[in-house]
């Protein structure tokens, strides 16, 4: 597997290395950091995936509402093996408007995902941010019909 980390990798250089790929739109490769028992959520928009499948949906859908995304990486603290790494995203938004018209506004918004790295592979993962200012209901949306009750 290309670009895969070692079972030695530092929980920092997993975590970064995860955001990395999904700031590139390297879903699969993303994939591969990932254990093969894992939760990952998303507090900003209250959903939560433990299928490979699921989330490599997610990820994809991410991309297509919002192909401009960036995510820069402020500050990372470790601790043992739990990674926590404050960050900056910055979107465009495109949204209906008035007569058929479409509206494109840029979302700048700061959060913190919080993951505990296991033998070199994400076992959890947590993202928070305030989901209203992220004006990401579309993909909270179809997120949500993946999600079985």
């Amino acid at each position: 597997m290309k670009g895969v980390l070692t079972q030695t990798s530092a929980p920092a250089e997993v975590a970064s290395t995860l955001l990395s790929r999904l700031n590139q739109g390297q879903i699969e490769e993303a994939l591969f950091l990932f254990a093969e028992d894992f939760t990952y959520a998303d507090h900003g928009i209250g959903v939560e995936f433990t299928d490979a499948t699921r989330l490599a949906d997610y990820f994809r859908k991410a991309r297509t509402l919002y192909p401009d995304y960036s995510l820069q990486i402020n500050r990372t603290f470790v601790s043992g093996d739990h990674v926590i790494t404050e960050w900056t995203l910055h979107v465009t938004v495109t949204e209906p408007f008035y007569a058929g018209l479409s509206r494109r506004d840029p979302v700048t918004l700061g959060g913190v995902s919080i993951a505990r790295i296991d033998e070199g592979r994400i076992v959890d993962w947590a993202d928070y941010y305030d989901g209203l200012s992220s004006r990401r209901s579309a993909l909270a949306a179809h997120a949500r019909e993946w999600v079985e009750y």
